[in-house]
This record gives structure tokens, sequence and C-alpha cells, in this order.
């Protein structure tokens, strides 16, 4: 089972809450808070596991959560920080945003990526002791930590793609120039998902060459295989596109290529433009003398591109074309790494910790006041104890919140509601 595509979703730990506590022995006379802080929870990790090229792991388990970070103690302990949770994914991943299908970030570089951080433990009393609020009986709660569902995409790092109609021989050719071992039967659409392998040049140089499922016409509309694995040949360099010069099921190899060219450039303008070389296959089966395949001939070189021919079975030209290709390569840009397209993770998600982000509206004579961050502050106050009544009533002030109330137009006595806690206005 091949699985490319996938959507999860993931939360990062949330902080612990700190602690309410005042030190107590029995020879010390007020000794004052001693309230301990929470811990942080654990974060969101993406790591590169090189050794796999499937996302079959994320079937089944699509719910990945962080461990959360431990409430803080008396005596000012501490509390312990939640484990990060590290999800690996095969190289070539792109993380998207599944509401807007923007990319957050390309697995590509094979470096750890933090998809969503943990929140902040919350503070002990013992922070908020003062000369003249002494014995603070509130503390802070834990932030909650960030979450989001992610559209998990695989697209195989691969130098070189082969592409073309059924049963043209390209798992056939990869088998010969790798240690690869594809299936390789005489029916259409034998391979039924990508195969890599590598190819040796010189001593320590080589390529990384994909063989992908045959495309037929209708591909990029989502006919056969081919839509489904089209993705896989983004990030390649160089393009072998493979014919049956011999055409033996009495298809014509200039009409092979200009059905697969007109796929590729459907499906993406970019991919179309890619440098190809053309490989004609089965070529000890084919007399080239013959007038259609000079007329091929003609038409390759009109085109642009090179020809090639070589045979699978027979090894004919596969060290030639090897040779050639890691020439081409090393002319070549190095593979694409797709850049994010929403910045960083910090910044684009509607539950980011720290936002200020305020809105007031008005019904029925309400004053409405919401943001994210409100949420967090409602849990950190005792609505019992004055001096932490007196932190959220600052709080409001410090953040906007009074001046967006006057801006709608507010008047003395007017109710406010912050998520069903309910309070008259007083200039």
């Amino acid at each position: 089972m091949f699985v490319d595509n996938v959507k999860i979703y993931v939360k990062a730990g949330d902080g612990g809450d700190g602690a309410v506590s005042f030190r107590r022995e029995k020879y010390v006379a007020a000794g004052g808070p001693d309230g301990g802080d929470g811990g942080n929870g654990g974060s969101i990790i993406f790591r590169v596991d090189t050794g796999t090229n499937t996302l079959l792991a994320f079937r089944y388990k699509r719910k990945f959560i962080a461990e959360r970070g431990e409430n803080g103690k008396a005596c000012k302990m501490w509390g312990k920080g939640g484990e990060d949770l590290v999800i690996l994914v095969p190289p070539g991943t792109l993380l998207r945003d599944a509401d807007s299908g923007k990319i957050i970030h390309d697995m590509a570089n094979g470096e750890d990526f933090v998809a969503c951080k943990g929140g902040r433990g919350g503070w002990g009393n013992r922070h908020f002791a003062t000369p003249t609020r002494q014995i603070p009986r509130f503390a802070k709660k834990g932030t909650a930590g960030e979450e989001r569902n992610i559209q998990l995409e695989l697209k195989m790092i691969a130098d070189v793609g082969l592409v073309g109609f059924p049963n043209v021989g390209k798992s056939s050719i990869l088998s010969r120039v790798s240690a690869a071992k594809p299936k390789i039967a005489d029916y259409h659409f034998t391979t039924l998902s990508p195969n890599l392998g590598v190819v040796s040049v010189s001593e320590g140089k080589g390529f990384v060459m994909a063989d992908i499922p045959g495309l037929i016409e209708g591909a990029a509309d989502g006919l056969g295989l081919g839509h489904e694995f089209l993705r896989h040949v983004d990030r390649c360099r160089l393009l072998l596109h493979v014919v049956d010069i011999s055409a033996s099921e009495g298809r014509s190899p200039i009409e092979d290529i200009e059905k697969i060219d007109f796929e590729l450039e459907k499906y993406s303008k970019s991919l179309s433009s890619r440098p190809q070389i053309v490989v004609a296959n089965k070529a000890d089966i084919t007399d080239r003398d013959d007038d259609y395949v000079k007329e091929f001939e003609a038409f390759v070189r009109e085109s642009g591109r090179e020809l090639m021919y070589v045979s699978a079975a027979t090894g004919e030209g596969l060290r030639e074309l090897v040779n050639k290709v890691s020439e081409r390569l090393a002319e070549m840009p190095d593979t694409t790494v797709y850049e994010p397209e929403i910045g960083e993770v910090d910044n684009m998600l509607a539950k980011s910790v720290g936002t200020t982000d305020t809105t007031v509206r008005v019904e029925d004579g309400v004053y409405y006041v919401e943001g994210e961050w409100l949420l967090n502050l409602l849990g950190q106050v005792n609505f019992d104890d004055y001096e932490s009544l007196d932190f959220f009533q600052r709080a409001l002030i410090k953040n906007g919140v009074i001046d967006k109330l006057r801006e709608s137009g507010i008047s003395d006595g007017d109710t406010v509601n912050i998520y069903d806690f309910e309070f008259d206005f007083v200039f």
C-alpha cells in the first residue's frame, strides 16, 4: 500500500498551572508565598526518517498530542516540562495548512521543524508578591499549546524521473541501472507506486532515479494512475521520457510523446518545461532504417531534445545513458525546495501563544469582548480575590480592551461580557 497524501491533527502540550502555596514552618513566621511555576508543554516536531518513502504510518493514526506540562508545586518547585512529540516523515514531505492549502514547511532539507510550540507554564503566586500585596492568593494558569490540521504531501526527492506510457520499459530500465527491484510484467500498470533507485556513476558519485507509474491520456484530469503520482516528478531536475521505439503495441512513439507532454503541461507549466532526454527503448528489436523511425528522430530534433537508444532487455546503451544523465545533472541547479507560503508558524496560527488581538461587538446593549488571549487570562484570575481581580483589570487596560470599548461607544453602567463573565462598565 502506497500512501502519499494524509491529513492529520497535531496539538502541542498545554503549559502547567502555577501553584498557590505559602511557606509554613514551625519557627518561620510569615513565610510568604512559595508557589512554584508550571512546566512548559511539549512541542510538535517533524523529523525526516531516511528509511521510509511512504506515509503509510499515518493511515490509521491521525491525531498527535504532545505531553502537557506538570503543575507547579509548593516550596518553589517547578512542574516537569512536557516531552516533545517527534513525528517521523519521509524525505521530501511537504507540510501544508489543511484549511488554506498553503505550504508551511518543506522537509526536503532534512532539518527538524517545530510545527506547534508547547504552551508556557504559568507563574506561581510567589511572582505576584509586592510590598503592598504580601499574600497573593492567585497564580497564572499555563497557556494553551498551539494546534492545527496539517496536510502531509509526499513529493519524492529524486534527481531523475522516468515518465512515459505504461509498459514502455521504465521499470526495466531502473532495474538494470540500479539495485532497485520493481515488479516487472508484460501488462499495463504493473507498477502501482513510484520506485526509487540509486544509480552509481563512479566511486562516490551517483544520482537518484524515480520510476513514475505509467501516464495515459487524461492523467492530469485523474485518469489512470498518473494524476495520483505526477507530484513525485515535481522535484526531478531531469526527465527521461521513455518510449517504445519498436511500436510493439501499435502506438506511434511521436503520438506518445505529444500526449505525455500535454499531460505534463496541463498538470504544471514548470514541470513541462523541465529538461528532457528522450529514451527510445526496445532498440534491439527495431530497424532504425524504417521510415517511422527517421520521422521520429526528426521530431525529437525539432523539439530540441536529445535522443538516446537503449534496450533494457540486452543492456544496450544503458551505460551511455547513465553517463549522459550524470553530465547533464552536473550542469543543473539543486533539487527544488519549496518556500513557506504563510510565514513563520508563530504568526500564522490563529491560536498562537501571546497574541492580544481583540474584537468588540454589541448585541442588545451588551458589549461582547472576544480574543484568544482573554481565554488564557480568565483562567489565571481568581474572581473571589480582590488583588487577583485588580490584576485582571490592569491587564485589560494594558492590552487596550478599555480603549476599544470606549471607541465602540460604551457608557457608564453598560454591561460587558467576556466569555460569560459579565460586569458593569464604570468610568
